[in-house]
């Protein structure tokens, strides 16, 4: 019986070793990517000798190779240079969507989880009307409120993105605010400012930094999104969406959609990968 037992405990074990050990390795591949992501984005030029804007006549969409590796486009620029310049926007543009979302969204959820009342229920109201309409449909209204623009879509992302931080702020100041060392904080006489900056915020931002992460993937593909849609800046400019969107009008040849869209969707995933390993080792 004994042995059995323990037959049967081996077998259950072994998937929770395979998962130890595959979800190490795919989180340090995750960060390869944000990081070469992030290098090409600081200092494009170390990764390729080739000019974004001007290129060859004579070489135009050329298949992938050793000398170009993404292959070339229809004005004969290789498309691999284009993707590493188009990063510093892609990217800058996310942390702008993120940064907007979290101190918008942070501040929101912090006063309307730490004063309740009628503050809480007008908030809460507004949150859940942002909430009602999807985040890419207001992207897309405020983007062509304010102008077409990568710079402006990033705004555009970041308003969508305030109520979800908000929603996420609010709960988990909720959940500070009925602490034990909170209301010890109260009857030693702490002013409710001092409480809320010092005990509330520290704590309930704990939850905050793993929900910044997964926003800035998914910022990446709504302004990449937009950008394909014609929102971004225009050509020559060098964003990943605006490359897809130039290259869906050359089908024949299909790595100028394939090279942008899978450094795209690789770059997303990976930072959807980090976002879920910090709430697990939350």
């Amino acid at each position: 019986m004994s042995l059995v037992s323990s037959h049967s405990a081996s077998r259950v074990k072994a998937p929770g070793w395979l998962t130890a050990i595959r979800m190490p390795l795919i989180v340090a591949i995750s960060f390869v990517v944000v990081a070469m992501v992030i290098a090409w984005s600081v200092a494009p030029s170390l990764f390729t000798g080739y000019s974004p804007v001007n290129g060859v006549p004579s070489q135009k969409l050329l298949g992938p190779s050793a000398a170009h590796w993404f292959g070339t486009d229809h004005l004969g620029r290789d498309l691999y240079a284009r993707v590493v310049y188009g990063t510093a926007s892609s990217v800058s543009s996310a942390l702008i969507a993120v940064v907007i979302g979290v101190l918008a969204g942070g501040v929101i959820g912090l006063l309307a989880g730490f004063l309740g009342g009628w503050v809480d229920t007008v908030l809460a109201r507004l949150v859940d009307v942002l909430l009602a309409i999807p985040k890419f449909l207001l992207a897309v209204i405020v983007v062509t409120a304010i102008g077409f623009a990568t710079t402006n879509a990033a705004i555009a992302t970041g308003v969508s993105a305030v109520a979800v931080f908000a929603r996420v702020m609010r709960s988990e100041v909720i959940k500070t605010r009925t602490a034990t060392f909170v209301e010890a904080a109260f009857l030693l006489g702490g002013s409710r400012w001092h409480i809320l900056w010092r005990h509330v915020l520290p704590n309930a931002s704990r939850s905050v930094l793993p929900l910044a992460v997964l926003q800035f993937g998914d910022s990446i593909l709504i302004i990449a999104s937009l950008a394909f849609l014609g929102y971004g800046d225009p050509p020559p400019a060098s964003d990943w969406g605006l490359l897809i969107s130039i290259g869906k009008d050359y089908l024949k040849w299909p790595w100028l959609v394939y090279a942008p869209a899978f450094v795209t969707i690789a770059t997303v995933l990976s930072v959807n990968r980090i976002s879920r390993w910090l709430r697990k080792t939350d």
